[in-house]
């Protein structure tokens, strides 16, 4: 098993190493271009190139490189020697036994090439630093709620049907107020099914209802009972909610904040750095998708069957679902 995984893992170093060779070179002169590509070292059918070499060495920590020689020279024939080399040789074992031509391994070289096309993708964007305070204050104004955060409020509730039983509840959660007790309460007590297992935990509010919760909004009349009340404590009378009414423990609170373009320029900068590497990204997808998918056949993929890790078969879709493959859209392929 580790011969196979040490085989595997040398496999998807050099096909990783070659393409991001193939890919960096769009931006140099051809002089560059034919340095580059010279070959340094050839194992049997498989070539290493002097870009390729110089593209992997950049990679290693100066500190780390020290340790393979005193001079340049030393360390390029160490790291040839002893990195290199090993690794093509490993590669060509590799697919002496095939295993490129097993699932996983296929599957995890074509993901191991894909996050290198990414990363190659990502590598031409401008420098972070590029990014100037007019994008800062431009992608501000654009998302100025993200800055402004009203007061928050962690909250537990209980909600039941008539205020009778609120009352009863109320003075019950008072004589022993531990999260212990109250989410006995709520799972005796809470006529919503959603949340009274777990304590009647709606998560943080925000003033109009909303939670942190996916999905999740109480009547505003929650947040606006809050007030009556201080982190820890219960508030105290039953909260009318609808038709209902609500036994309410504010556990805690977040403050609301506000900060300027200013005091969030660092963040801001890192969401468009991220938010241009994304559209490089799908930009780059979508060329490639244009240019090398030639089919896309739903009919086919709607009669593959899905087995789960317990065996189970996942239903296909039934007959008349999907139209008769020969009806079925493929897209033209390139001339």
């Amino acid at each position: 098993m580790h011969v196979r995984s040490s085989l595997t893992a040398a496999l998807v170093s050099v096909a990783v190493l070659a393409a991001a060779a193939r890919t960096s070179t769009a931006s140099m002169s051809p002089a560059e271009v034919a340095r580059r590509n010279v070959v340094a070292v050839r194992v049997g059918p498989k070539e290493v190139t002097v870009g390729e070499l110089e593209d992997r060495l950049a990679t290693i920590p100066r500190f780390q490189l020290s340790t393979m020689g005193d001079t340049a020279d030393a360390i390029r024939r160490k790291f040839v020697n002893e990195v290199i080399v090993p690794e093509v040789l490993l590669s060509a074992g590799a697919e002496k036994e095939h295993l490129d031509q097993d699932l996983v391994v296929a599957n995890n070289l074509r993901r191991a090439l894909a996050n290198a096309t990414a990363r190659a993708a990502k590598s031409k964007l401008p420098p972070i630093n590029t990014i100037t305070m007019d994008d800062i204050r431009k992608y501000y104004a654009e998302n100025k709620s993200k800055f402004d955060t009203p007061i928050r409020y962690g909250v537990w509730r209980i909600l039941c049907a008539k205020r009778e039983e609120a009352v009863a509840v109320l003075d019950a959660a008072k004589k022993n107020l531990t999260t212990d007790n109250f989410t006995k309460l709520a799972r005796e007590h809470s006529i919503d099914k959603a949340t009274n297992m777990r304590g009647g935990n709606l998560g943080f509010i925000d003033p109009d209802g909303n939670s942190n919760e996916a999905g999740l909004k109480v009547d505003t009349s929650i947040p606006k009972a809050l007030a009556f009340a201080k982190d820890g404590q219960l508030v105290p009378e039953p909260v009318p909610e609808g038709p209902n009414f609500a036994v309410v423990w504010r556990k805690g609170s977040v403050p609301a904040a506000h900060r300027t373009a200013e005091e969030a320029a660092n963040q801001i900068r890192e969401a468009i750095h991220h938010q241009q590497a994304e559209e490089a990204g799908k930009q780059m997808i979508d060329e490639l998708r244009s240019e090398h998918l030639t089919e896309f056949n739903e009919g086919v993929l709607n009669s593959i069957d899905i087995s789960s890790s317990d065996g189970e078969i996942m239903p296909r879709r039934r007959p008349g679902q999907v139209p008769p493959l020969h009806q079925v859209g493929r897209a033209t392929p390139r001339p």
